[in-house]
């Protein structure tokens, strides 16, 4: 049997940042883009298809029996290049990290604020990821992905994909459906740095250097910015931010600003819409630090979930929506989840 079709029962407690103890009833790991044909008729065999890349934004149930299939691709190539852009192709099991460090090595400018972001790049087109001003679409050049009920490959522009913020056309299609092969994205030649956000404008570094900041001084500074506020998932389990900045109209933001001054938030939608900041509101409403069994809202980011040790994906869901129902009392403002549920147990954690 090909390697690509090697089947076992696999532990995914390290195969998601939040730590989350889970077991995959059928585990395999996509190294090629060989025999997809393959996959395809073995994925008909089980009662759905789960798609794992870093685990950075996933919740697991506690038993998966559908097939779950980890996409561990690698590889980079600068695909076109004129005298206005360049054209790079990352594969989908890329570290998306390292693939932004790369860019800044090789003169690849756009992509620095979202430096160190965890996930792989096949994982960044389905959130749609974005930090400090940016988000990967800005870029979105195309993807390559596999259509598993088709058993065909397909290419996706930016119609195609449907982005929007932390949304794209995979987070509402059919769970297992599309296995995301390769990413491509477009660099400008002219750099202009993006610096809007107060924590960059802030910056030491960046200040220092004024008019002559350079991307890789954008990167090591998110990298800084990062790194003071957020846990590192390797010493504690956690999915970076686990909800969204809710969106609001312009009237809605006036009115919250109105009653609870030092609302954070910013315009969007030349200012018909703010961005309210969903760590704000948890903070505010007493859930920074504090826990609730095993998980809890870290200390530094309220609006980061950590794993304390021995959390299942119930805990993770009874803390969420705690948190949401007393966010929602105290502002009127729904917050959405951004980690996925995944496995056909989903529904025990929520």
């Amino acid at each position: 049997m090909a390697p690509l079709l090697h089947i076992t029962e696999q532990d995914l407690s390290f195969y998601n940042t939040l730590g989350l103890r889970s077991q995959a009833r059928a585990f395999l790991r996509l190294h090629s883009t060989r025999n997809l044909q393959d996959l395809s008729e073995t994925a008909a065999r089980y009662p759905g298809v789960v798609i794992l890349g870093g685990g950075s934004n996933v919740v697991l149930a506690p038993r998966l029996d559908e097939l779950v299939v980890h996409v561990a691709t690698r590889g980079v190539a600068l695909v076109d290049d004129d005298a206005d852009s360049v054209l790079v192709e990352a594969q989908a099991g890329e570290s998306w990290h390292n693939f932004v460090e790369l860019c800044v090595e090789r003169g690849w400018h756009g992509l620095e604020n979202l430096a160190l972001i965890p996930g792989t790049c096949g994982a960044a087109p389905v959130q749609n990821i974005g930090a400090y001003g940016v988000e990967q679409s800005d870029f979105f050049h195309s993807l390559v992905a596999w259509d598993m009920r088709r058993s065909m490959q397909v290419e996706m522009g930016p119609g195609d994909c449907l982005f929007a913020y932390r949304d794209s056309f995979f987070k509402r299609a059919e769970q297992g459906r599309w296995v995301i092969l390769a990413v491509r994205y477009r660099f400008p030649r002219e750099w202009t740095p993006k610096l809007g956000y107060p924590d960059l404008a802030r910056h030491p570094a960046l200040a220092l250097a004024g008019p002559g900041v350079t991307p890789r001084d954008v990167f090591n500074a998110v990298c800084d910015i990062r790194r003071a506020k957020l846990p590192d998932p390797a010493e504690l389990a956690n999915a970076g931010s686990f909800f969204k900045n809710p969106v609001v109209n312009a009237r809605t933001f006036r009115k919250l600003r109105d009653l609870h001054p030092g609302l954070v938030a910013y315009p969007v939608d030349d200012g018909s819409h703010y961005k309210l900041a969903a760590g704000w509101l948890i903070e505010r409403a007493g859930w920074k630090g504090r826990r609730l069994g095993p998980v809890g809202m870290h200390e530094r980011q309220a609006l980061v979930m950590v794993n304390h040790g021995g959390a299942s994906a119930r805990d993770i869901q009874v803390l969420a929506d705690v948190i949401r129902a007393e966010v929602a009392t105290r502002f009127g403002v729904h917050l959405e989840q951004e980690p996925v549920a995944l496995g056909s147990m989903a529904g025990e954690a929520g």
